[in-house]
């Protein structure tokens, strides 16, 4: 007697917890939230009659039946993966993968790549502006742009910019009634702070996001930063800024464009020389991609 296949979404579901072990960071990869996701595995348990997880202290562990069908589910989810990687490339139409950084998609980017499409209009291109960590060895992604890309002798790596941040805001503000004439002018100013805490792979650089180190790093340690607007989404804070509503620390490179626009000033001139950067990161294999290195020249061009 042939039996119902469970939900192929609570499949996915309970796979990606059983690799983190956690369904906060399983959500964040899937993009729902966590109760969802454990709706979906408790389902899948009800719809098995067996349990997948159990509960050791505040953690989550594999019982030995979850263990076994977690790495039975890996190897299937990475055979589909190889099948339709093998018929993308098939296709007619080339297209080429490419996971941003979304600040850096929406404020470097995007306003630039018309030209690359202009100059290669037989291809596709796929922008995935999203947090989330590729694996650009089994997904289908080509490239990916990522911020403090830690030292990895598997991949190619690229720096495109040093990162250097600075205390940027709308010339809205310097119109009112602190002219920002010297730092500890940003006492009475209100300021915007953003976290990515939530990321594992961001704590690294978190500390640069942070204004106290800011200062700290600009010789200005004695002054204490106002209140403010707190969020969780760097763009929505970028937002905030160019709308006249604080301060923001922001990256030079990246918003050279508004600054000489003068969507967004640098009041103080005072810079914060950091020990991270932008990378482009790709595989060695996806190097002898001809559309993969027509778009690694390019943008080495575009930031020269």
């Amino acid at each position: 007697m042939q039996h119902s296949l469970p939900s192929l979404n609570a499949l996915r579901a309970f796979e990606t917890v059983s690799r983190h072990l956690n369904y906060r960071r399983a959500a964040d990869e899937l993009h729902v939230t966590p109760a969802a996701v454990k709706q979906l595995v408790t389902k899948l348990e009800v719809s098995l009659s067996i349990q997948l997880f159990e509960k050791k202290g505040r953690c989550i562990q594999l019982t030995k039946v979850g263990r076994s069908l977690s790495n039975d589910l890996s190897t299937g989810f990475t055979q589909i993966i190889h099948s339709i990687e093998r018929v993308r490339k098939q296709s007619s139409r080339k297209c080429l993968i490419i996971s941003v950084d979304p600040s850096f998609a929406s404020s470097w980017l995007i306003p630039k790549l018309a030209e690359f499409r202009t100059l290669n209009p037989e291809l596709d291109l796929l922008v995935d502006a999203s947090m989330r960590v590729v694996d650009l060895e089994n997904d289908n992604t080509d490239i990916a742009i990522r911020f403090g890309v830690p030292s990895n002798s598997r991949f190619y790596t690229q720096r495109l910019f040093d990162e250097r941040l600075a205390a940027l805001c709308s010339p809205i503000i310097l119109k009112g009634s602190n002219k920002l004439s010297k730092i500890e002018n940003l006492q009475h100013v209100k300021i915007l702070r953003w976290d990515l805490s939530e990321f594992e792979w961001a704590r690294n650089t978190q500390r640069w996001n942070h204004w106290k180190y800011w200062l700290e790093q600009v010789g200005a340690s004695h002054v204490t930063p106002g209140p403010g607007l707190r969020v969780n989404d760097y763009n929505m804070a970028l937002q905030a800024a160019i709308a006249g509503q604080g301060m923001i620390i922001g990256s030079l490179p990246i918003l050279a464009d508004m600054i000489e626009q003068n969507i967004l000033c640098n009041p103080f001139n005072k810079v914060a020389e950091t020990d991270l950067g932008y990378d482009l990161v790709t595989t060695q294999s996806s190097l002898s991609n001809i559309d993969v290195r027509k778009f690694v020249a390019w943008i080495s061009e575009k930031v020269r």
